[in-house]
């Protein structure tokens, strides 16, 4: 989706969350999603399985409502313009023999996390009924993926397994390195020998498609992995076609734009092994 306009947030100065209680996973995700609503942007995708299963659900029913109700006190109809991001225009009503046109109406802001949209395809892609799950401290502790597939699929036999080492290897330039053959084979192997009947593995943290070929190089061929860029993509997709007021605010310039708590030469370096193409980032701070 080339066309929108992106703003890219990452709290690398308090990074990783994975190790971080639930308190502060919270705390810290919510000074960075007040942060990206106040830069205009209408919708937050928490691209942060951490983050996701800690802080997501708490923000989506206690802060969300109060933020959306600041949105409409401090944005009146009668100071609203046909340029304002915020809100979008709905096609008139005739009310009372009365016909009311351009009524504009708050577009609420929305959050939305990676892990729902993983769980969503989980259930074709197994035939054994037997998933693994590799992924953070944070979130394997969360049990999210397990509680969110016992939703969708009951029968489902859900086996996590942390994979400390994986994030700093990778946030170190160290994914190509022979000690991240011996951490994948080792993390692999452990989750395998407490459930040898797994034929597919979630890889349930972002971070992790930048070791994916040492992944597939040590896990049985039988096994589907699944990293969830692709998935998450699609599901942002469709969410926006059935929100046609959300995909109305949001604008299109194809740009990107990415913002760091960290010193933004370190963070364009490591971003760059990323994305594959040079980055140029911009420092920014978030209030408590």
């Amino acid at each position: 989706m080339p066309q929108y306009d992106y703003l890219y947030l990452g709290d690398n100065a308090r990074a990783p969350y994975g190790p971080r209680s639930f308190e502060v996973v919270y705390e810290f995700t919510l000074q960075a999603v007040r942060h990206l609503f106040d830069c205009g942007c209408p919708l937050v995708i928490l691209a942060c399985n951490t983050a996701s299963a800690k802080a997501l659900r708490t923000i989506q029913q206690h802060d969300l409502p109060v933020i959306n109700n600041e949105n409409v006190n401090e944005n009146d109809n009668e100071n609203v313009n046909d340029n304002d991001n915020l809100f979008s225009i709905r096609n008139a009503n005739t009310t009372g023999g009365k016909v009311n046109v351009n009524v504009f109406v708050p577009v609420k802001k929305n959050v939305l996390g990676v892990v729902r949209p993983t769980v969503e395809i989980v259930p074709a892609l197994t035939s054994t009924r037997h998933i693994g799950v590799m992924a953070t401290e944070g979130t394997i502790r969360s049990n999210t993926y397990t509680l969110e597939l016992a939703k969708l699929a009951p029968d489902i036999v859900v086996t996590g397994q942390a994979c400390p080492m994986w994030v700093p290897l990778i946030e170190n330039g160290e994914a190509d390195s022979p000690g991240a053959d011996y951490f994948v084979r080792k993390y692999l192997d452990q989750l395998l020998q407490r459930d040898p009947l797994i034929d597919a593995i979630i890889l349930g943290c972002t971070h992790y498609p930048l070791l994916i070929n040492k992944i597939r190089q040590y896990t049985p061929a039988h096994i589907h992995l699944i990293p969830q860029g692709e998935y998450v993509a699609r599901s942002l997709a469709d969410y926006l076609r059935r929100h046609t007021d959300m995909e109305a605010s949001i604008t299109r310039g194809g740009t990107a734009r990415f913002l760091t708590t960290e010193h933004p030469d370190s963070f364009a370096a490591s971003a760059t092994r990323f994305l594959d193409q040079p980055i140029h980032a911009e420092h920014t701070t978030l209030n408590a």
